[in-house]
């Protein structure tokens, strides 16, 4: 098993979750300034960093079309070249629109990369190793994040138009992703499901585990009852995988109702309503991400060790404690000293640990290798849809009815959290993706017999 290549194509192409979480979380530090600077109301503004998120649940719908058609490879080019694009244009934009236009093009780019980059790396990733690596986006997301606050602290506020150079500083890892991602090769599940280029295929397959090459092949071909034949997207809609279909789309749901986005994007803001002041709540930022980027390494470390259903119970029992803390104390008003942002460091390990490490992972790994794309893309949109709905509307919804009921909401949606987790969510690790589908009830007989072989 070559490690070193594997590792190297998996960080290459969870590149896409670094700029993924560096685009979402960077507009934090300009949205204040943004709004001064062109006059614009609460719900314009609002919107004009919840245009990324629009883009988002787009890029996310229609992700994994690319990605079933031409490769997870050249849509993971098309990918970074889009995000690129958008880089450039966020930080010369003359005006609101323009601006908008730009962060647009970013949301493409990063639901297309939540659903491409996940599916690439689980199947190419060893089963024993799946989590671990997969969870490298997630960790590439929270370092993302943790460079952008850090990055907006340095450049800092005094200057209205400083927030130009806060959004051009994505230009630098855009670039590099565009270069590496050159470097990958092709999935070899794509290659035999949708191509039927089975040499070319075993040639990876042999530099992922040689000792596992026919076995792996095999699997692989039984899993799919037409190979070289792309699998349309009414078929995936079928009895069949209606339940992959429920267990993806409330994993995403619950994790955007937890109230992350709203805290991501707005924290600098959230920390001032709590009586900080305006470079203080900015540097408490830097916390959020540092709390994120440390919490999110634990849970990569003990993916493949304790499992994914176990992270949820703790992430799960997390939030509800730290949300239920902050709701009492917004309803109340007893802000002393740091509590605010100690409770939202809470909140942040919570998730890190929790859904933060297992969502992508978790949801690649769920749904065959015929319609992965398709699975990937249901997961994807449902977050980012949500996300949306909450990050667009947080600023004006907090105006009307203060932070106390918000948080009392997100506390609530975690305890139906903790619900789903115990009844629902069955557990991945140490599982083969061909073998996933026998676990879950939809295989076809021919891989059944072939699990049957192996045990």
């Amino acid at each position: 098993m070559k490690q070193h290549k594997i590792f190297f194509w998996a960080i290459t192409s969870a590149l896409g979750g670094f700029l993924f979480g560096f685009d979402t979380a960077v507009i934090s530090g300009g949205e204040q300034n943004i709004q001064l600077l062109w006059g614009l109301s609460d719900i314009m503004i609002g919107q004009t960093v919840a245009m990324a998120l629009y883009g988002t649940i787009i890029g996310a719908l229609f992700g994994g079309i690319p990605a079933q058609r031409i490769g997870r490879k050249r849509s993971l080019i098309w990918i970074a070249a889009l995000f690129l694009i958008s880089a450039i244009g966020s930080a010369l934009a003359p005006e609101v629109y323009t601006l908008m236009i730009a962060r647009f093009i970013g949301g493409l780019s990063i639901g297309a990369s939540s659903v491409v980059a996940p599916m690439y790396i689980s199947e190419i990733a060893p089963t024993e190793k799946r989590g671990k690596l997969t969870a490298l986006f997630q960790f590439n997301i929270v370092l993302g994040i943790l460079i952008a606050y850090f990055s907006n602290f340095l450049i800092g506020t005094e200057d209205i138009e400083s927030w130009r150079w806060m959004l051009g500083v994505e230009i630098v890892p855009a670039s590099l992703f565009l270069i590496l991602v050159f470097t990958l090769p092709e999935s070899p599940r794509w290659l035999i499901v949708a191509k039927n280029r089975i040499e070319e295929a075993k040639e990876i397959l042999r530099l992922i585990d040689p000792q596992k090459v026919e076995s792996s092949l095999k699997a692989i071909q039984a899993s799919d009852v037409d190979p070289g034949r792309n699998t349309p997207l009414k078929e995936f809609f079928s009895k069949r995988y209606k339940f992959p279909i429920l267990l993806a789309f409330l994993f995403a749901f619950f994790n955007q109702v937890s109230g992350i986005n709203a805290i991501i994007y707005f924290a600098p803001r959230i920390f001032e309503l709590t009586g900080l002041g305006a470079e203080i709540a900015l540097l408490s930022t830097v916390g959020v991400g540092l709390t994120n980027l440390i919490f999110t390494m634990l849970g990569l470390v003990l993916i493949d060790k304790l499992g994914r259903r176990f992270l949820m119970y703790v992430g799960s029992f997390g939030y509800i404690i730290s949300l239920s803390a902050i709701t009492y104390a917004f309803f109340t008003q007893t802000f002393v000293g740091y509590t605010i942002p100690i409770l939202i460091f809470v909140f942040i390990a919570s998730h890190a640990i929790g859904q933060g490490a297992v969502i992508w992972v978790f949801i690649s790994e769920i749904f065959p290798n015929s319609v992965r794309s398709f699975g990937n893309s249901l997961g994807s949109s449902t977050h980012w849809i949500f996300a949306a709905l909450i990050a667009g509307n947080f600023v004006y919804i907090e105006s009307i009815f203060g932070g106390g009921p918000i948080f009392a909401f997100f506390a609530f949606m975690m305890l139906l959290q903790l619900l789903f987790v115990w009844k629902l969510m069955p557990e991945t690790k140490n599982i083969s993706l061909e073998e996933m589908e026998v676990k879950l009830g939809i295989s076809t007989r021919e891989l059944e017999e072939v699990v049957d072989q192996k045990s």
